[in-house]
């Protein structure tokens, strides 16, 4: 059998090795590809002629024809047919990489498919003379040219539901390659540039896009994409250190710690699938993610928002402390101001229930009706998003406001994302999440350690020089000194890339039964403590300074805190915290920030801050 590749530089094959020189000339191929792709595989031998031979005499013609049908069959063998007017191809006689891609993509199976895409149908290839040939491939490399870029664009959906951005935007940038004017693939390129943390070439992508449109075609780009242009370039501006400016390793800090997301396509999936249930169908879902502490679960959910806030989303968040429990309406409050009152869609919320938002304390008067009243105005506008971090620990009436806005607002488009661990209890987020998969759509996802796959995925991430062996040595390693938690296996693995030598281990930890909250900075690997440490040392100096502060005042800090104790002016405050809530040591809402993991801020706290500086911050802090 002949196989022929023709999506990209053609490639011929006879029962999987390469084909001999004389199959290859170029009008044996071409006379091999068009008989292929011609109705039922068979063509008039004047059909033939006049397509290839048009230039030549008509018996000349005729003998180039009967030469080529000899060379063809020659490894056809009964595979082709031919008489005195007609050439034909049985089934089977020629595997086209078109039809496979049909095939597969009638399946579903679009990875397959998508990898059989390298380029133009045909590319590079012509005929000297045969104009009609040349005219038969321009209509094919314009039809597989659309038929391939929606298989890319699919394959980008599901990649980017899995979390594998990098993958997605190979595939999203050869669908660009493929129809440079195409709205639907420069879109996909901006939304990987976007969740890659790219907002800087996304919008030069975007840019250079309209430019083209202009030049060449004479228009702009459509409504959708230059909404989507729209919302990139409303996105948060990270203020980060130069490359080589900061830690003593003096190696750039920009992509420290912000790891690819791996070992999570599942729960992902699960979760996006949730969001564009709600969006598709205007009804409220819910979302829980649980796991101990260390599991990434804020990492996840902030995958989902952001995917979210692409789409239009009008996005509120409330990031919990343990305090918060015993503060009534504190999350709604902040849920309000952080997000809601922000919104397009508040101008048409009713003045009172907006005056008792702006205006309220804790102590607000019918809190939970003008947080109902804010929310339906802004979700009549558009889809929203609120998402609770750490519910265990948000203020129990904000919990039951926001349960009966989904009973309420059923018929919204209103995605309620949280995030819990398994201790504490949190009754009112409990008889929530009963509610998924019968009054409500939505997912419950549990996060555990990640699996010796995702590890050694993830260590190939960040160490892409390692050859299998060495893989193979530091993903045993780091899933022993690690116990398979993410937090930390970041932590070490960019430790490794930086030169930390993992060493054995005692023992392994943490001891069964007991969760990363639970366990002591001394009870930690002495590897994980240093390359806490060593991450520490490649911030920036001002980074270091709001870090120790945060460390040993402990829970939520207000950026005003944060300022008299660290004695940095607005503008630098502002670029450490930015370079601390990148690199994923602090996350952020309006009333402050907090430690993403309590034993990291442990271990800070013990073996980073210097003797004396410890009462010295706390009575800075509190002047």
């Amino acid at each position: 059998m002949i196989a022929c590749r023709t999506l990209g530089p053609i490639e011929v094959s006879v029962n999987g090795a390469a084909a001999p020189a004389a199959l290859k000339w170029r009008k044996n191929v071409a006379l091999l590809v068009y008989l292929a792709r011609s109705p039922k595989r068979a063509r008039a031998r004047d059909h033939l002629i006049g397509l290839l031979w048009g230039d030549k005499a008509d018996q000349r013609a005729r003998q180039s024809l009967n030469e080529a049908l000899r060379t063809l069959r020659r490894y056809l063998g009964a595979g082709l047919e031919s008489d005195t007017t007609q050439v034909r191809l049985l089934a089977g006689a020629v595997d086209l990489d078109t039809d496979r891609l049909e095939t597969l993509a009638a399946q579903g199976n679009y990875e397959a498919a998508a990898a059989l895409v390298r380029g133009d149908f045909l590319e590079g290839f012509s005929i000297a003379g045969a104009s009609g040939f040349d005219d038969w491939v321009g209509a094919e490399r314009a039809a597989w040219g659309t038929r391939c870029v929606d298989v890319l664009l699919r394959r980008v959906e599901q990649l980017l539901a899995g979390g594998a951005v990098g993958s997605a935007r190979d595939a999203a940038e050869l669908a660009c390659a493929l129809a440079p004017t195409s709205d639907a693939a420069v879109r996909a390129t901006l939304r990987c540039l976007a969740l890659a943390s790219d907002r800087a070439g996304a919008l030069q992508r975007f840019e250079a896009f309209a430019a083209r449109l202009s030049s060449e075609v004479g228009t702009k780009p459509d409504a959708e994409t230059q909404a989507l242009a729209e919302r990139i370039r409303r996105e948060r501006t990270w203020r980060l250190p130069a490359r080589g400016a900061a830690g003593e390793a003096g190696v750039a800090a920009v992509d420290w710690r912000r790891a690819t997301l791996v070992g999570r396509a599942g729960e992902l999936a699960l979760l996006l699938d949730a969001w564009a249930t709600c969006r598709r169908t205007s009804r409220t879902a819910v979302a829980v993610v649980e796991g101990d502490a260390g599991m990434g679960k804020t990492r996840l959910v902030e995958e989902v928002v952001t995917r979210a806030r692409l789409d239009g989303a009008a996005v509120a968040l409330v990031r919990s402390v343990e305090a918060d429990l015993h503060e009534p309406w504190s999350g709604l409050v902040c849920l309000a101001r952080d997000g809601l009152l922000l919104a397009p869609g508040v101008a048409g919320a009713p003045p009172a229930a907006l005056s008792a938002l702006r205006d309220a304390g804790g102590g607000a008067a019918r809190p939970a009706q003008a947080f109902a009243e804010v929310l339906r105005a802004v979700v009549e506008e558009a889809p929203v998003v609120i998402l609770v971090d750490d519910a265990a620990w948000c203020d129990g009436e904000s919990l039951g406001a926001l349960s009966a806005c989904a009973r309420d607002l059923a018929g919204l488009p209103l995605f309620l994302l949280f995030t819990t661990a398994a201790h504490p209890p949190c009754p009112p987020l409990d008889e929530l999440r009963v509610r998924i998969g019968r009054e409500l759509p939505g997912a419950a996802v549990r996060l555990g350690p990640l699996s010796s796959e995702a590890l050694r995925s993830l260590a190939h991430s960040v160490l892409p020089r390692y050859g299998e062996v060495d893989l193979d040595r530091v993903t045993r390693r780091v899933a022993t000194d690690s116990a398979g938690i993410p937090l930390l296996a970041v932590e070490l693995l960019h430790a490794v890339a930086l030169g930390l030598d993992l060493q054995q281990s005692p023992a392994a930890w943490p001891e069964p039964g007991r969760t990363l909250d639970q366990t002591l900075p001394g009870e930690l690997p002495d590897v994980v403590v240093a390359a806490i440490r060593i991450g520490f040392r490649r911030l920036s100096a001002d980074a270091q300074a709001v870090l120790t502060v945060a460390a040993v005042l402990g829970g939520r800090v207000a950026i005003p805190e944060l300022a008299r104790a660290s004695g940095l002016d607005d503008e630098p405050l502002a670029a450490a915290l930015d370079e601390l809530e990148w690199q994923r040591w602090l996350t952020a809402e309006s009333r402050g920030y907090n430690f993403v993991a309590r034993i990291v801020r442990d271990v800070v706290a013990r073996d980073m801050v210097m003797p004396g500086q410890h009462q010295r911050i706390i009575d800075a802090a509190r002047l």
